[in-house]
């Protein structure tokens, strides 16, 4: 009698299954046939915004579908994320974001008005790149060692402005290696953060690359050190953090894609293909090169198993660098 409704409850499962691979299939040839959305949390100008557009006038270029990129700054990130998680799970609607959402968001703040991993199918890891510490051109900081002496002569005056979670753990790092006291200034996006250091408004930031090196290589601002372990091929005469004597120091961040929850493997599959077929690109390239970002494309499943590791990683960070979840 339980071998037969075992059997039966196999059967009934097969049958319902069947479908459902066979929907996924059916979605995946159809898709793209309309245009694509990527929403990025950070605005215009940023690090993500300018890669997510890389990537789309790559994939516009390569499958003649039109792909928009729609920046929704604010609210760490929330704004867009939560956008995308309500958005119908059919591939359209693309979360073109950084270890802020889905690795640092949720051991920075008590109440996430979003789950980074049950509300989201994860597409592919994109690329992983490294921060430059910076200061107004005409800075009286011409080290790390300057900076750090000051902000000790002057424990709670000096300030630091950051855009995203990255850059805001970046700083409160060197404050917890160095002992110092300096004031946090959140900013909606990296890009508004630069534009009140090069007004002289805050004494210093941590910005990605990809927004920091125009300003400095036009000699708009001045970069201290880079956050890696290595200098950055963009900046070759920047020391890292540990060689500007920050022991122990070493920040990274990094671009993901992902999709709302209950799309099809098959879409989400082809999305991958897609990103994959467009990394390879010479405008790609070119932008990572630039940036001196490294190209890590993952398989769906990768980029779910490197969240989670990165999820504890940047737990781990947070603790140590003393920062109180809001």
């Amino acid at each position: 009698m339980h071998a037969f409704k075992a059997k039966k409850t196999l059967i009934a499962f097969t049958r319902v299954w069947v479908p459902l691979v066979l929907c996924s299939l059916a979605h995946a040839q159809d898709y793209p046939s309309k245009p694509i959305k990527f929403v990025v949390p950070f605005a215009s100008g940023s690090g993500s915004d300018q890669a997510a557009r890389t990537y789309a006038q790559t994939i516009t270029q390569l499958y003649k579908i039109p792909v928009i990129v729609e920046p929704k700054p604010g609210g760490n990130g929330f704004i867009a994320v939560q956008s995308v998680a309500k958005a119908a799970p059919d591939g359209y609607t693309v979360l073109y974001t950084t270890n802020t959402t889905h690795a640092a968001n949720e051991h920075l703040y008590k109440n996430l008005p979003y789950d980074p991993v049950k509300d989201f199918a994860p597409v592919a890891l994109v690329s992983i790149g490294h921060m430059s510490l910076v200061v107004n051109v005409n800075s009286k900081y011409k080290t790390v060692e300057d900076l750090v002496a000051e902000a000790r002569k002057r424990p709670g005056e000096l300030n630091f402005g950051s855009g995203s979670s990255s850059s805001k753990v970046a700083s409160e790092m060197l404050k917890q290696l160095a002992k110092v006291d300096i004031k946090s200034i959140p900013y909606k996006s990296n890009p508004m953060s630069i534009t009140d250091l090069m007004g002289g408004q805050i004494d210093f930031m941590f910005t990605d690359a990809a927004t920091g090196v125009p300003q400095i290589q036009s000699n708009k601002l001045r970069a201290l050190a880079v956050s890696g372990q290595k200098r950055l091929a963009s900046l070759p005469a920047v020391p890292t953090m540990e060689e500007a004597g920050i022991k122990g120091y070493d920040m990274s961040y990094w671009n993901a894609v992902y999709l709302p929850a209950g799309t099809p493997s098959g879409v989400v599959n082809k999305l991958n293909e897609m990103l994959l077929k467009a990394s390879t690109s010479s405008a790609v390239q070119n932008y990572l090169s630039f940036t001196s970002g490294e190209a890590a494309l993952s398989t769906p499943e990768g980029l779910a198993q490197f969240q989670a590791s990165e999820s504890a990683r940047w737990g781990k960070v947070i603790r140590q660098a003393g920062i109180e979840p809001e």
